[in-house]
């Protein structure tokens, strides 16, 4: 079940800030090449936008691809798990636009780069805006995802028509253990030279229980040309050397920069990502922000797809 609270700038949230504005931030100042991102494009029925105007740009979390958040689909009105491209085929349908799934860099079939933080992938993505010449873009993104498209979102404003943050919030946070320990498990599986994405799933047993998590990390791996040994598609030491990057958030100051069009942040209530007390910063940075509260974790797309897409269709659906 979704909850929806549409929140004010002007609400009385009671919460200090302090804290959470404390640390000052300094871009890197290591030039990077804005990279150009692989994709897929699901076009909306006929008689939808063109594909230029108002598109929907998404983007996935750390470890994932274009391939992920496409795991329902509707029949007859209902939503069931199935064919694994049918919830962006509902978003283009029901909203009747045009839909890009991206990857990210050192992502999926995406370059490969030594830098991996919150600017640089924010850069690849306006690159990618205006490469294909799209206008008055929504961003989706979940957990990595996310903050990409908030850092976007506050670094270039006047582009960006209205974003939805999946499982994520504006604010430094420390990443978790389990990350840096897939990382090791990862590595282990590109030394041991496997052939069968079973023996990989063997020794990712020893650093994650949970079969849906490491199912989701072996659709990775890829056989490279000519090549009978498997491995994964990330460079995993450049993602190891970028993890605390990657709880960070490149904005300290929201008056300094602020994104005063339509925003949605979609939370799993069994998450931590998004905890009640960072709510406040939420609404100051993006001052127009609606929350909705789904019953899931921190995957909340693949956990409760049906709400997820009620809640997205609604927030962009224009209002009479």
């Amino acid at each position: 079940m979704a909850t929806r609270r549409i929140v004010s700038r002007r609400s009385a949230f009671g919460i200090p800030l302090r804290a959470i504005l404390s640390r000052s931030y300094s871009s890197s100042s290591n030039t990077h090449h804005i990279l150009s991102l692989a994709y897929d494009h699901h076009e909306p029925p006929q008689g939808g936008r063109d594909r230029e105007d108002s598109p929907i740009i998404f983007m996935h979390g750390l470890f994932g691809s274009k391939k992920n958040n496409r795991s329902v689909s509707k029949d007859n009105g209902r939503t069931k798990t199935a064919d694994p491209k049918a919830a962006i085929r509902v978003l283009a349908r029901d909203l009747k636009c045009h839909v890009y799934t991206v990857d990210l860099r050192n992502h999926g079939d995406s370059p490969h780069a030594p830098r991996h933080d919150y600017l640089a992938m924010a850069d690849d993505v306006a690159g990618f805006i205006s490469e294909h010449g799209l206008q008055n873009p929504t961003l989706i993104g979940h957990s990595m995802g996310a903050k990409t498209a908030m850092t976007l979102a506050l670094s270039q404003p006047t582009q960006i028509a209205s974003v939805v943050s999946v499982d994520n919030a504006p604010v430094d946070a420390a990443l978790g253990g389990p990350f840096a320990r897939y990382i090791q498990g990862m590595r282990r599986i590109n030394e041991a030279g496997v052939t069968r994405k079973a023996n990989a799933d063997i020794i990712l047993r020893q650093y994650e229980a949970d079969d849906a998590v490491r199912q989701f990390l072996l659709s990775s791996l890829h056989r490279p040309a000519g090549s009978s040994v498997q491995k994964f598609r990330w460079p995993l030491d450049v993602l190891a050397r970028s993890l605390d990057n990657l709880g960070d958030f490149p904005f300290k100051d929201p008056d300094e920069a602020r994104f005063e069009k339509p925003a949605l942040f979609v939370r799993g209530t069994r998450s931590k990502y998004v905890p009640d007390e960072v709510v406040p910063l939420i609404g100051r940075f993006f001052p127009r922000f609606e929350l909705v509260d789904i019953e899931a974790g921190h995957w909340v797309i693949s956990e409760k797809p049906e709400e997820f897409l009620r809640a997205v269709i609604e927030f962009l659906t224009p209002k009479e």
